[in-house]
């Protein structure tokens, strides 16, 4: 048994400590300066290079980001991309994940090749936006989830964590007259919690930084997500391309509207993560531990 008591114990522990500390600085850090900035006003944004707490506080950025109602319709579409794209996500993972997990599946290995397949080999940009014209999902906000309803490493790390529960539990399961549906939702999914948590962080995240697909397949911009919209403010305010008719008369310098659209951008998808955090890390390693 190692002394925790000793003299070389005690050392490293500070000295872990310290780096530790270090290190948690070094990532906080950014954040409060961004947070920061985005309330600081032009003048003491020019003379500090790095802000961490305004002396004068002012609201200037997110008065111009929020000065109409295009940027609550543009979060409103984003909250709904992101709720109902997760659960779209989520449904048709864990089918196909439970359904490669089972070993009695007949044709499982070469279903199984053809997914992987598809990490490796994708049908391009153009032939994508093809097929999302010719099924009628341009200009909708299905556009946004149906194309990529299932990530394939996401589903990966389910399968691999279904087929991780002991085989024991649904043989018992199906003694007493459990259909495969009832096992599904009755007892494996309710003994995956970690990492039906991690994974639906991960679409959660991945549908609220929708941009690309966006630009693609919406050109009405009432439809426009959050990310989106918050890149044309950025573009307005650096006078790029700026028309006064949308917004406030007077622009706060670029710089604290960039702080704040990472602020608006970032915070909402942020106090997701408290609530997953516990899950977090056992689900990505169960799911990852053993093929």
């Amino acid at each position: 048994m190692v002394d925790d008591n000793t003299l070389g114990s005690r050392l490293f522990s500070i000295i872990n400590a310290t780096l530790l500390t270090i290190i948690a600085l070094l990532t906080v850090l950014p954040f409060i300066h961004v947070v920061g900035s985005s309330f600081a006003t032009g003048a003491e944004i020019a003379e500090k290079r790095f802000l961490l707490f305004p002396t004068k506080f002012t609201l200037s950025a997110y008065k111009y980001i929020f000065s109409t109602n295009t940027m609550v319709k543009a979060v409103s579409v984003s909250i709904f991309v992101t709720v109902v794209g997760t659960l779209w996500s989520m449904f048709f993972s864990v089918l196909t994940a439970y359904g490669l997990s089972r070993k009695d599946l007949v044709g499982r290995r070469a279903i199984n090749f053809f997914i992987v397949f598809t990490m490796l080999f994708s049908g391009g940009l153009i032939p994508t936006f093809i097929v999302v014209k010719q099924t009628g999902l341009l200009d909708s906000l299905a556009a946004l989830i149906i194309p990529v309803t299932i990530n394939v490493f996401n589903m990966i790390i389910l399968r691999t964590f279904f087929r991780n529960l002991p085989d024991s539990l649904e043989e018992s399961a199906k003694i007493d007259g459990c259909s495969d549906f009832g096992i599904l939702f009755r007892i494996v999914l309710p003994l995956s919690l970690p990492a039906l948590a991690t994974i639906s962080l991960f679409y959660a995240v991945t549908y609220w930084n929708t941009y690309m697909h966006a630009i693609l397949y919406l050109s009405d911009a009432a439809k426009w997500p959050v990310q989106v919209l918050l890149r044309q403010i950025v573009v307005l305010a650096t006078g790029m391309a700026y028309d006064s008719a949308e917004y406030i008369d007077v622009p706060p310098p670029s710089q604290s509207v960039k702080m704040a659209v990472i602020v608006v951008a970032t915070l909402p998808i942020l106090m997701v993560y408290p609530f997953l955090q516990k899950h977090f890390a056992q689900g990505a390693l169960l799911g990852s531990v053993k093929e």
